[in-house]
């Protein structure tokens, strides 16, 4: 059976202008992605390079999801905030709200969500703020930004999150997701950014390390273990260095391999 895989980038976090015209480096990353992931302006972005993300990801028939995040552009959410949960369900719900009104003025639609930086790790465990993400997305069905024929929106997390199993629960569906860029501890969660090993820039590494997620479902973890995966999606973070190279290894490596890459939704 032909292998398949969707494969996502955070987008609109500022790598550019985003001017009418003018290529830069989150266009080049949308000509190799197959998913977008917006930021909705809590940890970056704004109303204008949202729509600007929007029409250019529409342009290429690239899926757009909502990256949502704590309210913390100060630390570009990567700090974990200790906010109750009626306030980061009140968050949540404001970002998914503004960027599916943005993309439908766009020309696209919101087709699923996925939570940013330390939100992101925060809900692999913390049950409380996991809850309240689901919460958050479960409700906005129907609402500002209706998925189609009113379904449920997916949201991607790492393997085994706490946040996919409440989603599961809720009826929602689930995306696993991988990361290329990034390194793995041996329990599968990723080695924080402070410590050694957390990036992987390495053109050659990177492309290895994807297919070997996208053919024998695992990753080798910093320790030498051999960590299994099992992912629908994988993602290059826009702001690694040397993103665009990568991403566009990456795709090339899939394409060679006659790997399916399209959008899970």
């Amino acid at each position: 059976m032909r292998a398949r895989i969707d494969f996502n980038c955070d987008l609109g976090e500022g790598l550019d202008a985003w001017e009418p015209g003018v290529p830069g480096p989150e266009s080049a990353l949308l000509d190799a992605v197959t998913s977008a992931n917006v930021a909705c302006g809590f940890h970056a972005g704004d109303e204008r390079v949202m729509a600007a993300v929007c029409r250019a990801a529409a342009e290429r028939d690239v899926a757009v999801g909502a990256q949502v995040s704590y309210r913390d552009r100060e630390g570009f959410g990567r700090r974990f905030l200790d906010v109750p949960a009626d306030v980061l369900r009140a968050d949540v719900t404001e970002q998914l709200v503004t960027l599916g009104r943005v993309a439908r003025e766009a020309g696209t639609r919101v087709a699923y969500v996925k939570p940013h930086g330390a939100l992101y790790n925060a809900v692999v465990h913390h049950e409380e703020q996991a809850r309240a993400l689901v919460d958050a997305v479960a409700a906005w069905v129907g609402g500002a930004g209706t998925s189609v024929d009113d379904a449920p929106f997916p949201l991607v997390g790492l393997p085994g999150a706490v946040s996919l199993a409440l989603a599961h629960e809720r009826g929602l569906r689930t995306v696993a997701e991988a990361f290329a860029d990034r390194g793995y501890g041996p329990d599968g969660t990723l080695v924080p950014r402070t410590q050694d090993g957390a990036l992987v820039v390495d053109p050659e590494a990177v492309v290895a390390r994807v297919l070997t997620m996208v053919r024998d479902r695992q990753v080798v973890a910093v320790d030498g273990t051999v960590v299994p995966v099992d992912a629908e999606s994988v993602c290059v973070h826009s702001d690694t260095p040397g993103a665009t190279v990568l991403a566009a290894a990456v795709r090339r490596a899939l394409d060679d391999a006659d790997v399916h890459v399209r959008p899970f939704v």
